[in-house]
């Protein structure tokens, strides 16, 4: 579906699924607010998680708020800058990805997260189902990163990198290794991998005796970081969208045909 245009809702949808749609999390996060009594149709408590709602006809409300779907999805680049959590709101006060961009559309999130101090192309969407999908490790969708590290590697070290190493929850290989540029003080590289473990490229390099200087993550399927500026946005175009749902597509069905 073109990103923008209004979508067909079923005649009735399940609760889960409705209140995932209006918004509120994963289906698991709304599953549990169903649980906690929180969730009412037409001024009756849900206690099914089976149960149907008619967007076109009934009223739900979390608590006493009335929530309803949204009408269309949305799909954005933007450029993390450094310095800045990705998450809707932080109890400690820090500045979120969300603060620094003039602009965005409301209800959106973030697929995939970046460390505090990296930067480069975040994924903003609204749309539940691709951006997990996205995010999920079996799909296997390639996110490319420009790492800076301090110091010479050395070939034993990159070759050590691409055959990968073992950290604390198993071992871990990129897709690839390629070798922008080497000197005596740095050694900048493209890294490729098709999941996102917590500071897992930071984490690889450290076990090959080195330290990154400068993360920056420069495309993320068939979407790339292009010219945006840090702290900058941009919708996508539907020739990228289209690659982002084709991407899904093909690994769900190379994953059928093993």
């Amino acid at each position: 579906m073109a990103p923008g245009r209004p979508r067909q809702m079923l005649k009735t949808v399940r609760i889960n699924k409705f209140l995932r749609d209006c918004r509120l999390g994963s289906r698991r996060k709304c599953e549990t607010l169903i649980e906690q009594g929180k969730i009412s149709i037409n001024g009756r408590v849900v206690e099914d998680l089976g149960t149907m709602v008619d967007p076109r006809l009934d009223e739900v409300r979390v608590g006493d708020e009335i929530v309803s779907p949204i009408q269309e999805r949305i799909y954005i680049a933007a450029y993390k800058p450094r310095g800045v959590i990705v998450t809707a709101s932080d109890p400690q006060g820090r500045t979120t990805v969300f603060d620094g961009m003039t602009g965005l559309p409301e209800g959106l999130f973030s697929v995939g997260r970046l460390d505090m101090n990296s930067e480069g192309l975040l994924l903003l969407t609204n749309d539940g189902k691709l951006g997990f999908r996205l995010s999920h490790p079996r799909y296997e969708i390639e996110r490319v990163y420009r790492v800076g590290v301090r110091g010479d590697m050395g070939d034993d070290r990159i070759m050590k990198l691409r055959k990968g190493v073992r950290l604390e929850e198993g071992e871990v290989r990129p897709r690839r290794v390629e070798v922008v540029d080497r000197g005596s003080e740095s050694t900048t590289m493209e890294i490729t991998l098709t999941e996102g473990k917590k500071r897992e490229i930071r984490r690889m390099v450290a076990a090959c005796g080195f330290e990154v200087d400068r993360l920056k993550r420069i495309s993320f399927g068939p979407v790339g970081l292009g010219d945006l500026e840090p702290g900058k946005w941009r919708h996508m175009t539907r020739d990228e969208v289209r690659g982002l749902r084709r991407s899904v597509e093909q690994a769900y069905l190379s994953k059928r045909k093993r």
